[in-house]
């Protein structure tokens, strides 16, 4: 369906009826509903308050124009006057709705970057409660113009899919690109809110958003709150643990504890963030989104905050966090993960191959945190010190080391070493009971389900 076409379609639906407060890119959501025909039987009003102080004298001051916080005060404003003024005269047969967005889009000579909050507060039947819907975009294009039309064409899919696809969480999610593509808009943010979509998981949102291609990454908080990554990580230094989590074991916390104390990881102000690869969650072709919640709600319950992500390459997840921090990052890694790195297949889509993924991972100050490995057989403890890459890499790894890039992590208790997360969920398949020692308590609770 074209954009025109949806317009056109929202604009004959007698039920729906809104307003549109758009800052920081036109009013282009709203001109699509004015470009197809039959506008006024679904725009109530327009309004953009470009200039702060005519905005906070609308919508009140703000710490920051471009952010969640604005978007939902747009939304209070909006739909207390939407409501309070046509409530009466048509709430019985109408599902009202108010759009909001605040955006910095590409100014005059502006490098920055180019993002925006989006915000719906929408009814799902006439006189029902309201719930909220927002999410964040980021512009992708290099000219404010194209900007511009990306953002009405998102805003115009935004309003069709929550009035058309609401019941179909994956229906939704692949329709907020539809004429525009995820070369131009990323969405890294997505959240349901209130009554109507109480049986939303908002973590299966983050989820969607990543398997449908709208973003590489999404994040949630410990406590399941869903939240854009900059809201999190602005300045901050990071501690970030690659891995399956199945299952979450005594090694992959001890791993962060170690980490936190190492000189210069940030200490206790670094963000601990435990990272689920989207390869680690097929079963076959398909998602196994029970397998993914209850991985989520474990690493939670042991307070971690959670990234679900596409990027297989070390360097392209580096590169995610860097656009929100630069302060220190630790990536946390096994000896068996620091040797893939040194596998060509992750880098063969690079002009400069190996070297050029490595160049990408340490630009900005990385260092990779290496815990040990122990040989069953042999007894002998692999660290990052005495091990061997391939040959023809030996000296650069010798300079990575010598220029503290790569860095030994200890581990409190080389028992923790003996068997693989894989091997202890086999263990507890096959009924071993020894299986238990090697995960915390909540983790117990969770296979013992």
């Amino acid at each position: 369906m074209t954009s025109l076409e949806k317009a056109l379609q929202l604009n004959l639906n007698p039920s729906v009826y809104g307003v549109f407060a758009e800052i920081g890119a036109g009013q282009e959501v709203a001109n699509w509903f004015f470009r197809a025909s039959a506008s006024a039987g679904t725009v109530a009003k327009t309004i953009s308050a470009y200039d702060m102080t005519m905005s906070d004298a609308i919508y009140g001051k703000a710490r920051r124009y471009v952010s969640r916080e604005r978007v939902k005060s747009m939304l209070n404003h909006e739909w207390d006057i939407l409501t309070e003024r046509l409530g009466p005269k048509r709430g019985e047969d109408t599902c009202f709705f108010a759009y909001c967005n605040t955006v910095r889009a590409r100014g005059y000579r502006d490098s920055a970057e180019c993002h925006g909050w989006m915000g719906l507060r929408l009814q799902t039947r006439p006189g029902g409660p309201p719930g909220d819907i927002i999410l964040h975009v980021r512009l992708l294009d290099d000219e404010n113009v194209d900007q511009m039309e990306a953002l009405g064409t998102v805003g115009l899919n935004f309003i069709h899919a929550a009035i058309h696809h609401r019941d179909n969480l994956e229906g939704f999610v692949t329709h907020l690109l539809d004429n525009v593509g995820n070369e131009r808009v990323e969405i890294d943010m997505l959240k349901f809110i209130g009554e109507p979509f109480q049986f939303i998981d908002n973590r299966i949102c983050a989820l969607q958003l990543v398997t449908n291609g709208l973003t590489q990454t999404a994040m949630f908080l410990p406590d399941g709150e869903v939240v854009q990554p900059s809201e999190i990580l602005y300045k901050k230094p990071v501690l970030l643990l690659r891995g399956s989590f199945n299952p979450v074991t005594k090694l992959h916390l001890d791993m962060l504890k170690q980490a936190r104390e190492l000189p210069g990881t940030g200490g206790e102000s670094a963000i601990e963030i435990c990272e689920i690869s989207m390869n680690n969650l097929l079963r076959g072709e398909e998602i196994d989104y029970i397998d993914f919640i209850d991985r989520a709600d474990t690493l939670q319950a042991l307070g971690k905050t959670v990234i679900v992500s596409s990027c297989a390459e070390f360097y392209r997840i580096v590169e995610v966090l860097r656009r929100y921090t630069n302060a220190p990052v630790g990536v946390i890694l096994s000896i068996g993960l620091l040797n893939e790195l040194f596998k060509e297949k992750w880098s063969q889509h690079l002009d400069g191959g190996i070297l050029e993924s490595f160049g990408r991972l340490f630009k900005e100050g990385v260092r990779l945190l290496v815990s040990p490995w122990k040989n069953r057989q042999t007894g002998e403890l692999v660290t990052a010190t005495n091990f061997l890459p391939p040959r023809k890499f030996s000296s650069f790894y010798d300079f990575l080391r010598s220029n503290g890039h790569v860095l030994d992590l200890p581990c409190s208790d080389e028992a923790l070493l003996e068997f693989t997360p894989r091997d202890i969920q086999h263990m507890k398949e096959a009924g071993d009971p020894r299986w238990e020692s090697f995960v915390p308590d909540v983790e117990k609770a969770a296979l013992n389900r």
